[in-house]
């Protein structure tokens, strides 16, 4: 009987994952912001806050890009034995990284939509990881 894909980790230690991810990317988005301040002074309104704005989305998307490309898991995901992978199950290349990455800022942007997708996908994968050619595997799952 043939294994098929990975089980995707549960909804309970998605949101865990998440949470701890939130506050790596706290500290990491502090930590950047300082340089950047520095140079650019106050950056409360017009277009210096813009380009901070866009200064974090480039930081945040080269933590996530970056661990996804190498092994896949991000420092939370590694916690949770959480991993991204291609839809094929082998390594994310940086195009399908980028694009997951744009993808889910989009599905955040719609008010979580491309999150609440995979309470009705048939493996339970997020909107994004679809678009971009990419699951979530549970590593704990004993198929792998």
């Amino acid at each position: 009987m043939a294994a098929g894909p990975p089980r995707a980790p549960g909804a309970w230690r998605r949101l865990a994952c998440a949470v701890y991810e939130s506050l790596i990317l706290a500290a990491l988005v502090l930590f950047a912001t300082f340089p950047y301040l520095a140079f650019a002074g106050d950056s409360t309104a017009g277009w210096r806050r813009h380009l901070l704005q866009a200064w974090v989305l480039l930081v945040a998307g080269g933590y996530f890009v970056g661990f996804w490309t190498h092994g896949g898991q991000t420092i939370a995901m590694k916690t949770w034995r959480i991993r991204v992978e291609s839809a094929e199950g082998g390594a994310v290349g940086t195009g399908r990284a980028v694009r997951r990455y744009l993808f889910a800022l989009l599905g955040a942007a719609a008010a979580g939509l491309g999150y609440l997708w995979a309470l009705v996908d048939r493996d339970g994968q997020f909107l994004h990881d679809r678009l971009a050619g990419t699951r979530l595997a549970d590593l704990r799952d004993p198929r792998r």
